[in-house]
């Protein structure tokens, strides 16, 4: 469905010994495509036109194979002070973790600062050996899953194989760490006993001694021989389902966790003017600076340190523990707490505690966000007993037995749970200075049962000023808040919305001053997109900083000036998000990245004269890049996260395409169509749909190789000839508040009008028969699967639903309450929307899909949804397709390959094959 929220994130650090010079490499563009169609149905083919393809075509196995074709994207990237270097997390295809690089934009190299073999001096050496013993693992199940995988399919096809091979092969192996065990075993016993009889021996000898008699005499050394070879003999005779209960424990014992393999940095600071910073690994930190040889540790504790920023003078840094905020300088020894916890009076109701800290840029003021517990300490001073929020069981069957774990569940007629909130600003303490009056907090917030969001405070770059936006989501209340640098002063409200803010809106709502901290730009939607919009500090007028109807509410950052700011944006093509320079006076947008390549994760120097980005689409495949924002320097690729082996996958691309619904809306999608494919043809077709409201994702974006909607599209119609569809209907994020906010109280319907007017167009535009059209999504996709094969039974021939929330009142409620309708808390009004009382509706066939340990949409959904068409007489429409240790994405025992073939044998069951060659 949708994911849990993000945590707040923090930025991160790194170290080196050896550095490897990377070659600079130029990225290449592919030209797009004109964005001018016509009204009703029009292609356009922005990155690649459909043309026959004299590659083979490949297997599921090949598509989906156990090793990923794309290693991780770069994240984190970050510029230096001087704008001279960016430093980013990488690593090649295969790697484990996020190694430090630095590019240096002056020589055009690029520096790999860590590594394993760099850090390998900061670490025990046992740590190393268990990250390259777990890597050879890792490695080894993954070309032993796949060598599996293809060999069953081979087995099918009536090759002979043996599919036992890698069980015996592993039941050898048991039976020798078996041997081995016993035979250590049996040599401790005998070690032991040795020992206990010479101990006998030596009392004996002692009492003899003592009492005037003669020593005895040593006993016969007894032989362990013979027990040892009859306990190795009973050993070897243990029976084939004993040893696979070995196995079984084995396989559980050594399965791969979070820790197990090489990390790589977690984090990375630059420091305020020198081309110079400090970087995290596994909880320690260490500080490279330009032209060193190696980093060099700071403080390697076992304690999970984060770094927050160096001192205004660079001379030492800031960083935090668990809890605390401290400071330390590079000349001398000994940390100072810059946000002592809050002394708290005994006749307080509200114990407040320390939760967030938030530090100026110039390093003189800070913000605490602070919460107190709902049930305060008893007179005895013992913390109050909190309450419990909903759990619900999820069961695992792994076991010989069921067995059940509690994952927490909050719904929307749940009562909340909201913890008093306090804001405090107080003023650093400078070096060795003392402690200052706590002062009282500028804000608050009652908590309890109401439903309150806050951004994080930002600060001005000189400290003057800070700001926060918050949300009351039951009295559909925004505000935005600006505050001066007084420990005293509460801050004021400059803007208020009540009732009329987008849906979508909050999740970007985080204020950020210009660098003269003379404006506040804020994410708004009040023409019906969001965009950035500037409160002026002084007057508090708000005025918007873009024309036009597209979605923009990742500002990047500024030039030195504030005359211009840099976001992200779909101007011009909803499906590839470019990086623009804008003009804060006039609005005028001026590209930096290429046309037709979608921009993630960007970044901009301070000076404003570079900025970078993961970049690319269909055609080539995303890559760091690092661009200058005039212009005058060619764009310079500086990744390569794609294994070359890709290319013989890549057989065919879509084509993009859009048509107007009944209410003259643009809806957007692609289409894979056959080699030899015709207008006239009348070919079998599968449309891929989500459609729900997602923060900023949908379907139809140019860099994404969805597993379904992608790479089995582009199977299926290389293979089977199938025209393969994906579309966003209305209810999808990044087109407008009235794509996103259609789905409110009218859950499912909107798509499924706009999924109708796409069926009706598919016969004369498409070449597709319409009498075999099939329909697929997954999580908020399998909710509108199954309402639209419900309430419209008669449009498509047969569907497949993934993972779909059925009963909205029992999906998390910070997604459902935001996209679904109006909660109530005493009575779970949503299930208005259940699909439960729809499914009667059912006429064609319908596979259902679920991962049974899903945390997310529980496989409770699928299970009632299943009893209702049962109920209903649709046995002999309804499969079902589970995945007994599968989560919200699968990936238990269904792996990928095997997921998609279940696909392939429903369609070609359902839809056939087509008739052209």
């Amino acid at each position: 469905m949708v994911p849990t929220p993000a945590l707040p994130r923090i930025r991160r650090p790194h170290p080196g010994h050896h550095f490897q010079e990377i070659p600079l490499k130029l990225a290449t563009y592919a030209a797009l495509g004109s964005l001018a169609l016509c009204l009703t149905l029009s292609t356009v083919t922005p990155l690649q036109a459909q043309t026959a393809s004299s590659k083979p075509v490949p297997s599921l196995e090949q598509i989906f194979r156990a090793q990923p074709y794309r290693g991780a994207d770069a994240k984190d990237a970050s510029f230096s002070r001087s704008g001279r270097y960016l430093a980013y997390l990488w690593n090649p295809v295969g790697e484990p973790g996020t190694d430090l690089y630095v590019h240096d934009s002056k020589t055009g190299k690029t520096l790999r600062i860590t590594s394993p073999q760099v850090m390998a001096a900061f670490e025990a050496p046992e740590d190393m050996e268990r990250f390259a013993k777990k890597l050879k693992q890792r490695d080894a199940e993954l070309a032993e899953r796949q060598a599996r995988e293809v060999a069953q399919q081979a087995y099918l096809r009536g090759e002979k194989v043996d599919l036992a091979q890698w069980e015996n092969a592993a039941l050898e192996t048991v039976k020798k760490e078996l041997a081995d065990k016993k035979a250590k075993d049996d040599a401790q016993k005998a070690a032991d006993k040795a020992e206990a009889d010479a101990e006998k021996q030596a009392m004996a000898a002692l009492a003899a001694k003592r009492a005037g008699k003669p020593a005895p005499a040593a006993a016969a050394a007894s032989s362990a021989a013979a027990p040892a070879s009859a306990a190795s003999a009973a050993d070897a005779a243990k029976e084939t389902w004993e040893l696979r209960d070995e196995l079984k424990n084995k396989l559980a014992r050594d399965k791969l966790k979070p820790g197990d393999l090489y990390p790589g940095v977690a984090q990375v600071m630059w420091a305020r003017k020198a081309d110079e910073l400090i970087f995290q690994y596994r909880g320690g930190l260490y500080r490279w600076k330009a032209g060193d040889a190696a980093p060099t540790a700071l403080l390697a504790s076992q304690r999970q340190l984060r770094i927050v920023a160096y001192t205004p003078d660079d001379a030492g840094f800031v960083y935090m523990d668990e809890t605390r905020v401290l400071r330390s300088r590079f000349a001398q020894g000994g940390s100072q707490v810059l946000n002592r916890e809050l002394v708290i009076g005994d006749d307080e109701p509200k114990k407040y505690r320390i939760d967030q800290t938030t530090i100026s840029e110039d390093g003189r003021w800070m913000s605490l966000v602070a919460r107190a517990p709902l049930v305060p300490a008893g007179p005895d001073g013992k913390p109050g007993t909190q309450p419990t929020g909903r759990q619900v069981e999820i069961m695992n069957y792994s076991e010989r037995w069921a067995t059940a774990k509690k994952v927490d569940r909050e719904v929307s007629d749940d009562k909340r749970r909201e913890k008093p909130l306090a804001l405090y600003i107080r003023a650093v303490p400078a070096a060795g200075e003392a402690p200052h009056k706590q002062p009282a907090p500028v804000f608050t917030n009652g908590g309890g049962d109401v439903w309150f969001e806050m951004s994080d405070v930002a600060w001005a770059r000189d400290g003057s000023r800070y700001a926060f936006s918050t949300w009351e989501r039951e009295k559909e209340l925004l505000r935005i808040y600006i505050g001066k640098a007084d420990e005293n002063a509460k801050p004021e409200l400059v803007l208020e919305r009540r009732g009329d803010v987008g849906h979508e809106v909050v999740n970007v709502m985080q204020p950020e001053f210009t660098p003269d901290g003379k404006t506040l730009v804020v994410g708004l939607d009040e023409a019906g997109w969001r965009q950035p919009y500037a409160i002026d500090v002084a007057s508090k007028a708000l005025r918007p900083l873009l024309k036009g109807e597209f979605e923009a509410h990742d500002v990047i950052g500024f030039t030195p000036d504030s005359r211009s700011l840099f976001v992200l944006a779909n101007a011009g093509d909803t499906a590839a998000m470019n990086l623009f320079k804008v003009d804060m006076a006039s609005g005028a947008m001026k590209a930096v990245g290429a046309p037709g390549e979608y921009h993630r994760s960007a970044v901009v120097s301070y000076d404003g004269r570079w900025a970078s980005a993961n970049a690319g689409n269909w055609a080539q495949r995303p890559e760091l890049k690092l661009f200058s924002t005039d212009g005058a320097a060619k764009p310079a690729t500086l990744t390569d996260s794609t294994d070359k082996a890709w290319a013989a996958v890549d057989v065919l691309r879509p084509e993009r395409f859009h048509y107007s619904n009944r209410h003259g809306d643009r809806i957007e999608g692609y289409v894979f169509k056959p080699a030899g494919w015709k207008a006239s043809d009348r070919r079998p077709a599968v449309v891929y749909v989500y459609g729900g409201p997602l923060n900023d994702r949908h379907i139809v974006e140019v860099d994404s190789f969805q597993n379904t909607a992608y790479l089995f599209g582009m199977y299926m119609a290389a293979k089977y000839g199938y025209v393969m569809v994906s579309v966003d209907p209305r209810g999808h994020s990044n087109y407008g508040r009235k794509f996103s906010d259609a789905n409110w109280e009218q859950a499912g319907e909107p798509q499924a009008q706009d999924l109708e007017d796409l069926v009706k167009l598919l016969p004369t535009q498409f070449g597709v028969d319409a009498q075999r059209v099939g329909l697929n999504g997954w999580s908020f996709g399998g909710f509108q699967t199954q309402y639209t094969l419900y309430t419209k039974p008669d449009l498509f021939a047969a569907g497949i639903a993934g993972a779909g929330p059925t009963e909205w009142e029992n999906y998390n409620s910070w997604y459902s309450g935001r996209t679904i309708g109006k909660t109530e808390r005493s009575k779970p009004n949503l299930r208005k929307y259940s699909l439960l009382p729809l499914a009667k509706g059912l006429k064609k066939p319908l596979m259902l899909v679920h991962g049974m340990q899903d945390p997310n949409v529980l496989y409770q959904d699928t299970v009632n949804v299943y009893r209702a068409l049962l109920d209903s007489g649709k046995e002999s429409l309804v499969d079902l397709f589970l995945d007994p240790d599968g989560v919200h994405g699968l990936g238990g025992t269904v792996k990928p390959a095997a997921w998609h073939r279940k696909y392939e044998a429903f369609w070609l069951q359902h839809l056939g094959r087509t008739s052209q060659p």
